[in-house]
């Protein structure tokens, strides 16, 4: 069960939620199982797995719901799923996240930060193209006549489109590319330049807990085209709905459930927001899901009845 405050749910049948294993799923189906077990009744499961392992359950009814489903990453799959009926869309969770976002500054370096005393650096920097000019304030340590841009790490498929990317774009000229050893790494190399005030050029995306605890600006290219992506990716990452999915026969096992997931919407600032607050307060995602209920009512009223809204707020 997501929850334990209900001492005796009723004899409904269990909403079994898909866990594909990361941070933000789990928060968006603590939310919603929340909300499921406390304003309807319903006893909650999550079941982990992988992306595909899931969508596979779901199709075969051992999964009722998945929260968050990367729909361009499952593209052929997903796709086969709701044509054949097994699975139905009941809606996006947030569409405007670039899961591979591409190259972040951190935005002081641009307007500046008059609390910390910092003055704008690059003030007018807006595009990729634009770094060339740039290039002395990114100064590689290891190699001081040019400048660094840290990309993904090793094995990813960022990387290697990075690796082209930069290319395409004539920056080689000016920058070496570095490859942090693992996310955790890039992570920490963002955080700590900014901490100091330094400047940074790095590959990162949305939504992630660093994108809701520090002031990012992705810079500008030109928006997703599939004739520039196949020509040395010299366009933008190609953002994608992340939807909510469920068994074709949820609505049959609960139908006010479904109507409740048919209206759940949110963001990728909120989902990163939510991520922050797990890593600031060193907590888990069924924290930052009641976190998220306590100080976002301006969002979940919207999804719910102002009945089922008071058993939420009472439980909390």
């Amino acid at each position: 069960m997501l929850t334990s405050s209900l001492t005796v749910l009723s004899q409904k049948e269990a909403i079994i939620f898909g866990d594909a294993g990361w941070d933000s799923i789990r928060f968006h189906s603590y939310v919603a199982g929340i909300i499921i077990e406390e304003g309807y009744g319903y006893p909650t499961e999550m079941i982990a797995g992988s992306s595909p392992v899931i969508l596979t359950g779901m199709r075969r009814g051992d999964v009722d719901v998945q929260m968050e489903v990367w729909t361009v990453n499952l593209a052929e799959i997903y796709n086969e799923a709701l044509a054949s009926g097994d699975v139905i869309e009941l809606g996006i969770n947030f569409d405007d996240s670039d899961q591979d976002a591409g190259l972040f500054v951190p935005t002081f370096l641009i307007e500046g930060d008059p609390e910390r005393g910092i003055e704008p650096m690059a003030p007018n920097l807006k595009t990729v193209k634009d770094l060339a000019e740039y290039w002395e304030l990114f100064k590689d340590p290891e190699d001081p006549s040019k400048g660094r841009i840290y990309g993904s790490p090793p094995g990813w498929n960022a990387d290697e489109i990075f690796r082209v990317k930069i290319g395409t774009y004539g920056l080689y000229e000016y920058y070496n590319y570095f490859s942090p050893g693992s996310d955790t790494a890039l992570a920490t190399a963002i955080v700590s330049a900014y901490e100091r005030g330094e400047p940074i050029v790095a590959y990162y995306w949305e939504p992630t807990w660093v994108m809701g605890m520090l002031d990012l600006t992705l810079l500008q290219e030109d928006p997703y085209n599939e004739e520039l992506w196949n020509d040395g990716y010299a366009c933008a990452f190609e953002t994608m709905d992340v939807t909510v999915a469920a068994n074709a026969d949820l609505p049959k096992k609960a139908p006010e459930v479904t109507d409740f997931l048919r209206k759940y919407r949110t963001s990728g600032k909120i989902t990163s927001e939510a991520l922050a607050y797990m890593r600031e307060n060193e907590t888990d995602e069924k924290e930052a899901a009641i976190w998220f209920l306590n100080n976002r009512e301006d969002v979940w009223l919207n999804w719910v009845p102002a009945d089922i809204a008071q058993k939420v707020r009472d439980s909390l």
